[in-house]
């Protein structure tokens, strides 16, 4: 138990350059008090004292704003960065080396009993405010964006974002770092990846960027049309209504930031 949380401190200090000393992490970082409390009461849970350990379950979120069912699975290294809001459900299971920022849920979509809530497996980031939904994976060194909404399986390496989430594909494959080895090298603070391009986005980019040209061309061959011949009637296309300018522009405006930051 003393190992296990040695290691969760030094989780704290290779994550949050805010952490200054082992005391403070100890006296002031909710995400280890929730965390001390959850072992405790995940061994209750094992073995069939689940009364006790729902209790001490509820006094944990009412002293930390998280709240984490007994039966929940956490492996070792597990940071949740400032906590508050944070759900996390009966059957989830989570991996080694991961870390959750405030309002994060790992929820369940179903009112079944048996596995319903998410796996994550080892090195996975979520941001604020993102909502795993369902019994499914999020493979390992996946990172799910702040406020993503994500529903279905996250393949290993990729980035979640959006709602409902897309997935962004790395490059090149990412090596999962371990408890042994420095993870500041790889870790990014609450999933953001600046360096990787939303290739969907760029793609409507793209294709934006044909369309006008198409058009332009088109426009040219109806003027060159009716020289030739002026019985010619240039077809016209009906009026683009507000509501689709609007959607047009907002996708616009997506696309240049998505191009930004490449």
């Amino acid at each position: 138990m003393f190992k296990q949380l040695k290691e969760d401190i030094q989780a704290v200090f290779d994550r949050d350059p805010a952490a200054r000393n082992t005391l403070e992490v100890i006296t002031t970082y909710p995400g280890i008090h929730a965390l001390v409390m959850h072992r405790l009461a995940h061994e209750l849970w094992q073995k069939q004292h689940k009364g006790s350990a729902r209790l001490l379950s509820a006094f944990s979120r009412m002293l930390t704003g998280i709240e984490i069912h007994p039966g929940a699975k956490i492996g070792k290294r597990f940071f949740i960065d400032h906590g508050m809001g944070v759900v996390i459900g009966e059957t989830a299971e989570i991996g080694d080396d991961v870390t959750l920022y405030h309002g994060v849920t790992l929820g369940g979509t179903t009112w079944h009993k048996g596995k319903r809530h998410p796996t994550l497996e080892d090195g996975v980031i979520v941001g604020a405010g993102a909502k795993i939904l369902g019994p499914f994976s999020v493979g390992k060194n996946a990172k799910v964006g702040s406020n993503a909404v994500v529903t279905k399986a996250v393949p290993a390496g990729a980035t979640a974002v959006g709602n409902p989430a897309r997935f962004i594909m790395p490059e090149q494959p990412t090596e999962i770092t371990s408890g042994t080895e420095s993870p500041c090298a790889e870790f990014q603070p609450y999933a953001a990846a600046q360096e990787q391009p939303d290739t969907m986005l760029e793609g409507m980019r793209i294709l934006l960027n044909r369309l006008q040209k198409n058009e332009l061309q088109i426009k040219h061959m109806c003027e060159q049309l009716s020289k030739l011949d002026p019985e010619f009637k240039k077809p016209r296309l009906a009026p683009m209504s507000k509501a689709e300018k609007n959607i047009l522009d907002e996708v616009k405006r997506e696309c240049d930031l998505s191009s930004t930051h490449k």
